[in-house]
């Protein structure tokens, strides 16, 4: 065995080929698991879409455009409401020790992928345990009328009526593509389970093992249509405590760490052995105010927290100057962006709202905030302490409650919070990819609309934006939602950050992504 295992060795290097570094990455959280449509975190979409998956289109955020990804080319009818998809031929699935595919991608692994979440009747609707948050907040299921199969490469969606944001949703996570093969295989052994901890995809690689709170191994593809992946293995190192990533970057374990706090990207610039990456994020960490819970649902109470808060103090103690104040609901850069009318902090008025809702000694409400910092909320603890100083200064006595991070979605999209530190970021920089999930109707029962509010005007005005192509006129209704969010104060804003990472600078290819996406495939270690 030793003696082939040399030769072999020798073989490569007579050939002058080279075995490439395997990629390491440590990141901030264990996914919940690899069944990305029941998901709706960035953690979940980092280790399941980005590298074991692909789309229909992909959002190239360097030019703005939709780009070809399994669908080679696509029609809109003169209507805006058919739209036809010509697939790509050739492409293959992944191949592991569970799954051995016969055929590669075709027109029902489409049709698998979106009726099983649109469908109440689809066999595969009801094994998503989290459900369909994505497809549940923008309303796919009332908004495809039809998924028609034209033949083995052609894929039709028919909408009830037309949506500008259609083709770019398309481009999200949530839109991953299936084999519809895999999911026969498994519904056959009645494993359907199985597809959240064992997914097959199209993706640069496959996934080799996971081990919750450690570790992540994935394969390249070898197949990928798009060319194999130029590292032959990618590990995710689950690393919560950002100075410990950072660290494992300058000993030589990872060669990147996703989600560096402030000041170690203020440090790195300043280490030869470190690299620093960065790029404006399309995201904004706001604090939710949840409107189903009294007093919370007093517009009075919620305009009197939004001005007893120190954003300029949150700014400097938790960003130290990486971030810009968040005055609205997305970042300034993003078109139909409404300056808010802003009066800045005034603990007096605050003090006369709280009268004015009856409130006069203040109330007792809760903080919810994660244990581990993100890129949206670098410093949870800080954060949730400099908010319940402010409070206390009104007489709002807050109490903060640290929880996990998986528990503290699946209980906030529940709507069991009062005051949510939470954060958003868009995936292709659509207005409506803030607006639908965090604002609709619609969202409110997915879980996604962590302020509970529902409201006929906002939801009209969100809805009436998606119906038309005319950016001029959907302007004119975001802003319009813009403008009632802002005098409802459903959010305590507080920062639009930097999207960064800090890597070894033997790490060659990596990209930035504004919307905190993941592209491994063009990238390796020399």
């Amino acid at each position: 065995m030793q003696a082939k295992l040399m030769m072999g060795l020798l073989g490569i290097l007579a050939t002058g080929m080279t075995l490439a570094k395997p990629l390491v990455v440590c990141t901030e959280a264990s996914p919940d698991g690899f069944d990305v449509v029941q998901y709706n975190s960035l953690t979940n979409t980092n280790a399941a879409a980005d590298p074991i998956f692909n789309r229909l289109l992909e959002f190239d955020p360097a030019s703005g455009k939709l780009l070809p990804s399994l669908a080679q080319s696509w029609q809109v009818s003169s209507d805006n409401r058919q739209y036809t998809f010509k697939l790509r031929r050739n492409v293959a699935f992944q191949r592991t020790d569970y799954f051995s595919p016969s055929r590669p991608l075709n027109a029902d692994d489409v049709l698998f992928s979106f009726q099983r979440m649109l469908d109440s009747n689809h066999p595969w609707y009801g094994t998503a345990v989290s459900g369909y948050p994505h497809a549940k907040s923008f309303q796919l299921d009332k908004l495809i009328s039809e998924i028609r199969k034209l033949d083995d490469y052609t894929v039709q969606f028919t909408l009830s009526e037309p949506n500008a944001t259609f083709l770019p949703l398309l481009s999200m996570g949530f839109a991953s593509i299936y084999s519809a093969q895999y999911a026969a295989q498994l519904e056959a052994a009645g494993a359907q389970k199985d597809l959240n901890s064992k997914p097959i995809g199209t993706g640069p690689f496959a996934l080799k093992s996971y081990q919750k709170d450690a570790v992540i191994r994935y394969d390249a593809h070898p197949a990928y249509w798009a060319g194999k992946p130029k590292a032959d293995k990618l590990i995710y190192a689950i690393t919560p405590d950002p100075v410990v990533r950072v660290q494992k970057v300058k000993a030589g374990e990872c060669d990147l760490a996703l989600g560096p706090k402030p000041q170690e990207l203020i440090a790195a610039k300043n280490d030869p052995k470190l690299k620093v990456l960065s790029t404006p994020m399309f995201g904004t960490g706001f604090v939710a105010i949840n409107t189903s819970h009294p007093p919370l649902d007093k517009v009075a109470v919620r305009q009197a927290l939004n001005l007893a808060f120190d954003r300029n103090t949150y700014l400097a103690r938790v960003f130290e100057g990486t971030a810009t104040a968040a005055l609205g609901v997305y970042p300034p850069t993003t078109w139909s962006y409404l300056p808010p009318k802003q009066n800045g902090r005034n603990v007096t008025k605050a003090r006369q709202l709280l009268k004015q809702a009856g409130l006069p000694n203040g109330f007792s409400t809760t903080i919810w905030v994660r244990p581990n910092g993100s890129t949206l909320n670098p410093n949870p603890k800080a954060g949730a302490e400099l908010l319940q100083a402010d409070l206390a200064q009104i007489g709002v006595k807050a109490e903060i409650k640290t929880i996990e991070w998986g528990e503290l979605i699946k209980r906030a999209k529940a709507g069991e919070h009062d005051l949510l530190f939470m954060g958003w970021s868009g995936d292709n920089g659509d207005p409506d990819n803030f607006l639908t999930p965090q604002f609709a109707c619609a969202s409110v029962e997915s879980g996604l609309n962590f302020a509970r509010y529902c409201d006929k005007a906002l939801d009209g005005a969100i809805q009436a934006g998606r119906a038309t192509a005319d950016q001029a006129k959907r302007s004119q209704y975001y802003q319009q939602a813009q403008r009632q969010i802002a005098e409802q104060a459903l959010w305590i804003p507080l920062a639009h950050p930097l999207a960064a990472v800090i890597s070894s600078p033997k790490v060659n290819g990596y990209v930035v992504n504004p919307f905190g996406r993941q592209s491994w495939a063009s990238v390796h270690v020399r």
